[in-house]
């Protein structure tokens, strides 16, 4: 595993994932959408672009796919539709980037041979939790037609494994957070209306619980997936073993920036009420023990990182527009 390409690569988790990779030694190509400005996404500042090779394309074109992944010896796919709202607006997009897109990476990756293949997934694929911690064995539910995609993609992938012995390993992240995450996520949404000076702020549902993983963390984990043995043909959990409400969430941010506002329900970040997954917590036994991935940032630690860098990139943001 020595030559590496990373499916949106430019996007906020793939481009901290490339940045480790390329300082642990490795090879790295970078699969970009393709775009007319040429841009590199999150990559274009990067201090490591000059040592990475980028490919522009499109996931859901699988002769890009194909001439991407020649000479290369493992694939990590990221490559993702994830809006969870913009899935109730267009749910086709979806189907053909989340599900065409995985096929596309499976069958480059058999005919290629390729020795490693990380398909990304998501604990929203679990729905509200039936039981916690969520482990690996929870019943997958899709309350969302993004969540739907992810399942279909997952066991497509895990089909791949049990009929073609192709080596596959689905990461399963649950909700991440840090510098460069979209603005339509909540932690970036409560971050940069609070830095901009709003003294009441627009938020959705504050009453249900997530598992919180620092972004650094979070790649760290793919790569310690991608060296075990044991991960193979399997799912695993990425998270923290820990959950807060996304009330309790705010309050916190509220205290480390040192604010005062007041939170405004709007029913436009609202999800349909039987799409709402109330509950994540994860279940990390399995990453503990088959890896030798260990987190090194908590919450606190990892929010104080986030708040410093949306300062110095405010501009970036426009918190007073919701975009699905």
């Amino acid at each position: 595993m020595k030559n590496i390409i990373v499916t949106g690569a430019g996007g906020f988790i793939g481009s901290h994932l490339v940045e480790l990779l390329v300082n642990e030694g490795f090879n790295v190509k970078a699969f970009i959408h393709y775009n007319s400005k040429n841009s590199w996404g999150w990559l274009e500042e990067s201090n490591i672009k000059n040592e990475i090779e980028v490919v522009s394309g499109d996931i859901r074109d699988y002769d890009s796919v194909f001439e991407a992944i020649l000479g290369t010896d493992a694939v990590f796919h990221l490559a993702a539709l994830i809006g969870i709202p913009y899935s109730y607006v267009s749910p086709l997009a979806y189907i053909r980037t989340n599900i065409e897109g995985t096929y596309n990476i499976l069958q480059a990756a058999k005919k290629l041979d390729l020795s490693n293949i990380l398909i990304t997934s998501t604990s929203e694929t679990y729905g509200t939790a039936q039981y916690v911690p969520i482990d690996e064995n929870h019943p997958l539910v899709g309350q969302s037609p993004y969540s739907a995609t992810k399942i279909a993609a997952d066991q497509i992938a895990l089909s791949y494994y049990r009929s073609f012995n192709l080596p596959v390993k689905i990461v399963r992240p649950f909700n991440t957070y840090g510098p460069r995450q979209s603005a339509r996520a909540f932690i970036p949404t409560v971050i940069s209306q609070i830095l901009s000076g709003y003294s009441e702020i627009q938020l959705g549902t504050l009453t249900p619980t997530r598992d919180l993983t620092f972004v650094k963390d979070t790649v760290k984990g793919f790569l310690e997936i991608a060296k075990s043995t044991e991960t193979l043909g399997s799912v695993t959990n990425i998270g923290m073993g820990d959950e807060i409400s996304m009330g309790n969430l705010v309050k916190m941010i509220v205290d480390i920036i040192g604010a005062n506002v007041d939170i405004v329900s709007d029913e436009s970040r609202i999800r349909p009420g039987k799409s709402e997954v109330e509950r994540l917590f994860c279940n990390n036994k399995n990453i503990l023990e088959r890896t030798s991935w260990a987190p090194k940032y908590n919450l606190k630690k990892g929010l104080i990182e986030t708040i410093i860098w949306m300062k110095e990139n405010l501009k970036i943001y426009k918190p007073e527009i919701y975009n699905v």
